[in-house]
């Protein structure tokens, strides 16, 4: 029978008793184990008590804290829906969210509750933490059907589009975080470290759930800022974490690093973009630990394919999951293609989403009837079936009649010592009908003549830049996803 995903949580719950499940890393401030199935409990019985159950949404607006365990799966036991909220969304963005989502109530930290009230004009629907777990209430014991109930509702990145509620199912859910444990190995020993948003399903499921499920300790923390990143790791020991690649790109080479202790990172895992063979291998060397990638998206709870951290293909995000039917399209055609040939990545597996909240007809559009999962990554197998990722449909730049990967030339720029990270774009050219132009964030003094230059001498003449633009930073999402929407 397949669980909910509270239940999952909760499994080691009674033998571990004492033992830290949660543990916040700026503060220390900890909830054992025994703590989280008692507060989990408090917090379905306080939800029902407002006439919160099976169907409902609750809305967690919130950086990454302990008491978000508690409030997520109160919600999921009380027989509701949890959707995460981006706590850097502003007061407009987080009511359209609200609105979608059909959230009931909305749960926030203190310094979010002016910004939350003006989101969220329900009377009374705005609550802390605190409101969540202060009172005692009758316990409640709600019906949960695995199959049918949606336990979480997360927004797509919106990176190409609008965002869109993804429903995951309980089933789904834990349906990935038994598919990931079998490849990674998460472990009763383990200390987590969860930078990655609560919000999204990396944070939410992966490691969230994964390291609950298996008896770890989850180490919170609110946003990714190296030094407080670096001294988590240091301070509490942690042994794995999964982080993005930008952090790749400064664990790799940022001098700070060498300031700290990080002899316990047994392994790092790095996931929602594409990241070069060459820093993967150079932050493996300098942690002295395993560093490998993987592929997810939030219409498969997390997971699709993971690199086996043992002995990992440097450059690919591994092979499916257990359980997981992948299969290379031709997006011109429909025709499947053989390794090596690139097209679009298509899924099927008991982790997919049961579809956009009222959405159909994009439901139908990603999801066909055969249950095939149209991801929109362009990709390929080697002939040994570890998968790379090229780069995402969408954003393929048309150059007269040849078709330009953004990421490619991102990768190549990102190889030069002087470049901290660059996204490229097209722009309209009324010959070509679009070129290449990059924006690039320097570490060190270059030249646009430069870096130009240097692409040139490594491209075929179609993938050469036709511009570089300086600027000190660029747009990402929450969970390190580069938004070049903002940059055309």
């Amino acid at each position: 029978m397949t669980d909910a995903v509270h239940h999952l949580v909760l499994q080691h719950a009674a033998r571990l008793g004492d033992k830290a499940a949660l543990l916040d890393a700026a503060t220390g401030a900890t909830i054992t184990y025994r703590e989280l199935a008692d507060g989990v409990g408090r917090v379905a019985a306080g939800l029902a008590a407002r006439g919160f159950g099976r169907g409902d949404v609750l809305a967690v607006s919130s950086p990454n804290l302990p008491a978000y365990a508690l409030a997520a799966y109160g919600a999921m036991a009380a027989g509701g829906t949890v959707t995460g909220a981006d706590p850097a969304l502003t007061g407009a963005e987080l009511a359209t969210q609200l609105a979608d989502a059909g959230a009931r109530l909305l749960v926030t930290a203190p310094p979010l509750l002016a910004r939350a009230r003006d989101a969220f004009a329900a009377a009374g629907g705005v609550l802390t933490f605190d409101d969540l777990t202060g009172q005692e209430h009758p316990p409640v014991a709600a019906q949960t059907d695995p199959v049918r109930d949606v336990a979480a509702l997360p927004y797509s990145s919106g990176t190409t589009g609008l965002p869109k509620g993804v429903e995951l199912t309980h089933a789904a859910l834990v349906a990935n975080v038994r598919q990931a444990q079998a490849v990674l190995g998460f472990a009763e020993d383990d200390v987590i470290l969860a930078v990655a948003p609560f919000c999204h399903v990396i944070g939410l499921n992966l490691l969230l759930t994964g390291g609950l499920a298996a008896g770890a300790t989850v180490v919170t923390l609110p946003g990714f800022e190296l030094e407080s990143f670096l001294r988590a790791v240091q301070d509490r020991r942690v042994t794995l974490t999964v982080v993005v690649p930008p952090v790749v790109h400064a664990l790799a080479g940022h001098p700070l690093v060498d300031r700290f202790d990080l002899s316990s990172l047994r392994a790092v895992g790095v996931g929602a973009a594409p990241l070069d063979a060459a820093t993967e291998q150079r932050c493996a060397e300098r942690l002295g630990c395993r560093v490998s990638q993987g592929l997810g998206m939030t219409e498969t709870s997390a997971l699709i394919a993971v690199s086996d951290p043992d002995a990992p293909r440097r450059g690919s995000v591994g092979r499916p999951l257990p359980g997981t039917e992948t299969r290379i399209v031709d997006p011109a055609t429909g025709a499947d293609l053989g390794a090596g040939r690139t097209g679009e990545l298509w899924v099927r597996g008991p982790q997919l989403m049961r579809g956009y909240r009222r959405r159909p007809e994009e439901t139908a559009a990603a999801l066909d009837t055969d249950g095939w999962l149209h991801t929109g990554d362009l990709c390929h197998f080697d002939e040994d079936g570890h998968l790379y990722v090229v780069d995402r449909l969408k954003e393929l730049i048309k150059h007269g009649g040849y078709q330009v990967a953004p990421a490619e030339l991102e990768q190549l720029l990102r190889m030069h010592p002087a470049v901290a990270d660059a996204a490229v774009v097209p722009r309209p050219d009324p010959a070509a009908g679009e070129v290449p132009v990059a924006h690039v964030v320097l570490r060190s003094p270059a030249s646009a003549e430069e870096l130009l230059g240097y692409v040139a001498e490594r491209v075929a003449p179609f993938k050469r830049l036709a511009a570089i633009t300086f600027t000190p930073a660029l747009p990402r999402s929450p969970t390190g996803k580069l938004m070049r929407q903002a940059l055309r």
